[in-house]
């Protein structure tokens, strides 16, 4: 790897990736790198492209990072992995994908992530996405999740997508079983004439099932985003879900909510606001001697956050 690729792998992972307990580093549709343990496993697909992760029972607190980074322009790479979570186990997983592209044709990365969570098994699952260099072939990403919860497991999603993303369709399907959560919260950040599609499809199947969905997006200069949403109840669970935007410029938004209750007792509630910058907030920050501009990025990065 060289300096360009290591700065590329911190922008996604926040940190040197090599760190953690296990990991497996991706480059240009190729595994490059790679580290386990005797409690964390990382076997590549006999016929197909991408990886299982295989997590022991009761493994706690290890830390999973399996980072994608693409650096030729005209790459269209697609991988699919899978996790397999013991039960009572306890670990970290942090993905996502960059794309430095300084050529003239599109690059693009679909990561199709399944996770399998035994019973009382608990993921924080972090996901980030960025886009970076000169040139003018498009920057796609096209990641998908499935989750699959059996009893008593727990699961936090926390996604973001940083900048410089040209178009994505993210989507994101679970079922649930009884005695589970899962807990998501996402992060877009669009401009100039950016696309970004979210689908969220939840199936709440087994008692005390919950879920709390949260997607905070901001949409500058002439770009777009679409947030959908679709959460049925089978039985007595629990549901909250968020859409929060603000457009800036000529930005967009659209929020399209479904919730379906097959159940008296299924308790689904569904919220959406988008709106522009609240003056207040400028003139609050203004009169500390911020710039409009100034005021205006640090009132998004907060809201990013």
């Amino acid at each position: 790897m060289n300096k360009e690729d290591k700065e590329l792998l911190e922008e996604v992972v926040g940190e040197d990736p090599t760190k953690a307990d296990s990991y497996n580093i991706r480059k240009n549709g190729k595994g490059i790198d790679r580290k386990v343990n005797p409690n964390i496993n990382i076997a590549p697909k006999e016929n197909n492209s991408g990886i299982d992760v295989y997590v022991k029972d009761d493994t706690l607190f290890g830390t999973v990072n399996i980072p994608v980074i693409i650096t030729e322009s005209g790459l269209t790479d697609v991988v699919y992995n899978d996790f397999h979570i013991g039960k009572n186990a306890n670990i970290i997983i942090v993905a996502g994908c960059g794309i430095s592209n300084n050529g003239h044709w599109d690059a693009r990365h679909d990561g199709i992530h399944r996770f399998y969570l035994e019973e009382g098994a608990k993921v924080k699952y972090i996901e980030r996405h960025c886009g970076l260099g000169v040139g003018d072939g498009k920057r796609v990403l096209n990641p998908v999740t499935e989750i699959y919860m059996k009893k008593g497991s727990y699961m936090v999603m926390d996604t973001t997508q940083i900048k410089g993303v040209d178009d994505t369709i993210r989507t994101t399907k679970a079922k649930l079983e009884e005695d589970t959560t899962l807990v998501i919260t996402e992060k877009i950040l669009t401009s100039n004439d950016q696309q970004a599609k979210t689908e969220f499809e939840v199936e709440l199947k087994g008692e005390n099932a919950s879920t709390h969905v949260t997607s905070r997006s901001v949409a500058t200069d002439d770009s777009y985003q679409e947030f959908i949403s679709n959460i049925t109840g089978n039985t007595k669970c629990y549901a909250h879900v968020e859409c929060d935007a603000i457009i800036k410029g000529n930005g967009k938004v659209k929020a399209v909510p479904e919730i379906y209750a097959k159940n008296v007792d299924a308790n689904l509630i569904h919220e959406a606001a988008i709106g522009k910058i609240a003056g207040e907030q400028l003139m609050k920050l203004m009169s500390l001697g911020l710039s409009e501009k100034e005021a205006e990025d640090v009132i998004i990065n907060g809201f990013l956050k």
